[in-house]
């Protein structure tokens, strides 16, 4: 693995598993991604196709805004981060049951 390939591979952060991704894993055959914050979408997509050896059709990225939290008497708020909807193309599918 080169240099540029193991930056790739820290784009990826973590899957994100929840009811809407998992209907939407389902129907449109998108996974979602928790990824670095400075990532680009053909920086996304090439760690994808790298780390599960499947074909990426699109990338969208979602910008999501940290919360406002109440400690006690002081206001805390919880980091920002990024989400990316990856939609692979058609006969391709990621399983993390078994990965």
């Amino acid at each position: 693995m080169s240099v540029s390939e193991s930056k790739i591979a820290n784009i990826l952060l973590a899957p994100v598993i929840s009811e809407k991704t998992s209907i939407a894993s389902d129907t449109q055959s998108r996974i979602v991604f928790k990824v670095q914050t400075n990532a680009t979408k053909p920086q996304i997509k090439k760690a994808v196709e790298i780390m599960f050896d499947v074909e990426v059709d699109s990338v969208q990225l979602l910008n999501v805004k940290g919360k406002i939290k109440r400690f006690g008497k002081t206001l805390g708020k919880r980091s920002d981060w990024k989400k990316a909807y990856v939609k692979l193309k058609p006969g391709h599918d990621i399983e993390f049951s078994a990965a």
